[in-house]
């Protein structure tokens, strides 16, 4: 019969001929994107493409977890910081572009699961394929000759039971001249695919829409002071959608001490950390006080929430007092860090009890020294010669104007300065323990001591330490750590558990001989393959030749 003058191979094109393809649709091109967005190279491209968005989250400080990071790095980068966060990077993980990564890998890895596992359950149902009638075109293939007797089918019978033992699933096939078993197995090995896929899905969907019940809050806290945790108490706080502060144990931290360990033996190395510790007291609701300890990557768990040392730095405790000495201005004030020897900057504000008021922008020097110029910086982290020099500005500081300040800046367009490198009076220079009167006859500026009672000369514990911690909630934490198990479970188990399928053929020859057949195709990969199929005949052979149990009787047939 001849084919129709329309049929796609009916005779070759002609060169340069067009071809006309048939119009997809609406339907048809959302058929297509479907299948492209929920196969396994998407998923996992859209991996890929996750965890390189996640990048920008590990370069620059994020306002979930370190606001007062992202306030010095605008302030560092008046230039850089707004371009970069019209992109919404310092928010990267609740970013638009993000989320939509985030929320296709979830769809992809949903469309990749579920048709995939409906497979595998019927697979799982499935009897073994039908033997194959040309054994030696498969990998593996050898051959055995059975003892004289034997019966093909009392042969596969004892094939049979030595591939159950080795944990194959058997079928069994006979015919008039010949008897065979066909074996498979390592569909744990789809099993454990599916389990991780299914482990990713279970991650994706934990942390997505479980932190949406947690929260991340942060707070600074001077030694001496305490912390409760109720949603007045936070420096910053970002709570998750679904979150409701009703939910929050009541319990106090209190910054007993913070002491940092420094590097003096090494000079390559000199004046590096080499351990931070917060010593804390812990004050759970309805409980009594106990001590604790928060160090880098050693977070402490209580009242539901885990807190983590994120950051420190010097609180110099600075007084100021009116022309008749009256108190009107005094804090531990923590002053940012900006070097690796802690030189520090802080800002002081006296918006009342003055005849004007006053603004200081203060640099702290742990260790102070002299360049060359004539600029002071910080030689060692720890406290060997202190020194505070103030820069003292007289004028409005914008706080009646009902729009917030950052308490780390000082808006001196509207200010007088008073004391600076550029005046008449130099800025003001303070150790421990001294005071300096104010410019203009406005008052006198105290550089509290916060270890009076020391020897003179001896600075250490002389200026207060503050610590910077991140107070964490996340319900999800557990499910989260179950699935990442899963996760690693499951790919371990789809990486070295090998899928295969072993075939036994028994052969009666015209000579009345049986022969033995074995032949192995493995699914992907697997160079162990043709070793197994060798071992089999092997165990095999030497089961049939055993006296003890040599089938030489006629097995019951099963199909």
């Amino acid at each position: 019969m001849s084919r129709p003058s329309d049929h796609y191979d009916s005779r070759p094109a002609r060169p340069g001929a067009d071809v006309t393809q048939p119009r997809l649709g609406t339907s048809g091109w959302l058929r297509w994107f479907w299948r492209q967005l929920t196969s396994m190279r998407t998923a996992l491209f859209l991996l890929l493409l996750l965890a390189i968005a996640a990048v920008p989250g590990s370069l620059v400080p994020q306002r979930s977890s370190d606001p007062n990071g992202v306030t010095q790095y605008f302030a560092n980068n008046p230039d850089l910081a707004p371009a970069l966060d019209t992109i919404q990077a310092f928010d990267v993980y609740s970013s638009a572009w993000f989320s939509a990564i985030y929320l296709l890998l979830f769809v992809s890895l949903i469309g990749c699961v579920i048709p995939r596992t409906k497979h595998h359950l019927q697979a799982l149902r499935a009897t073994p394929p039908k033997t194959p009638a040309r054994l030696a075109r498969l990998a593996g293939f050898t051959t055995r000759d059975a003892p004289a007797g034997t019966d093909p089918a009392a042969a596969i019978d004892s094939a049979r039971g030595l591939l159950k033992e080795s944990g194959y699933r058997v079928a069994r096939f006979d015919t008039e001249r010949e008897a065979s078993v066909s074996a498979e197995r390592g569909y744990l090995r789809e099993t454990g695919n599916l389990v991780f896929h299914s482990a990713l899905v279970g991650i994706l969907i934990t942390v997505g829409f479980g932190s949406g019940f947690g929260f991340s809050g942060q707070r600074v806290l001077v030694e001496g002071q305490t912390f409760v945790n109720s949603l007045l108490a936070y420096d910053s706080f970002n709570p998750g959608r679904f979150f409701d502060d009703a939910g929050l144990d009541p319990y106090k931290l209190k910054l007993d001490d913070f002491t940092v360990d420094y590097e003096t033996e090494n000079l390559k190395a000199f004046g590096q950390p080499l351990d931070f510790t917060a010593d804390v007291t812990v004050t759970p609701r309805g409980e009594d006080p106990e001590p604790a300890a928060v160090k880098v990557n050693a977070p402490l768990r209580t009242g539901g929430t885990d807190v983590y040392l994120l950051g420190n730095g010097y609180a110099p405790t600075i007084t100021v007092k009116d022309p008749a000495g009256k108190v009107v201005f005094t804090d531990s004030i923590p002053f940012l860090p900006q070097d690796a020897n802690l030189t520090s900057l802080g800002v002081v504000k006296v918006p009342d009890g003055l005849k004007k008021q006053v603004g200081m922008i203060g640099f702290f020097y742990p260790t102070q020294a002299e360049a060359q110029s004539g600029a002071y910086f910080s030689s060692f982290p720890d406290l060997e010669y202190p020194l505070l020099t103030l820069n003292v500005y007289a004028g409005d500081l914008g706080l009646d104007e009902g729009v917030p300040t950052s308490v780390y800046s000082l808006d001196t367009d509207k200010m007088d300065a008073l004391a600076t490198r550029t005046t008449t009076v130099k800025p003001l220079e303070l150790k421990p323990g001294e005071t300096q009167q104010l410019p203009g006859g406005l008052g006198s500026v105290t550089f509290e001591e916060a270890n009076p009672g020391a020897k003179k000369g001896d600075f250490s514990g002389s200026v207060l330490r503050f610590a910077s911690f991140d107070i964490h909630h996340d319900p999800t934490q557990g499910w989260v750590l179950l699935f990442a198990v899963l996760v690693l479970l499951g790919l371990l188990t789809s990486l070295f558990v090998p899928r295969r399928r072993v075939w036994v053929k028994a052969v009666r020859q015209d000579d009345g001989s049986v022969r033995l057949e074995y032949a192995g195709l493995a699914r992907g990969d697997d160079p162990a393959l043709e070793a197994a199929v060798a071992a089999l005949a092997d165990r095999h052979s030497a089961r049939l030749t055993s006296p003890a149990s040599a089938p030489l009787a006629p097995a019951p047939e099963q199909t």
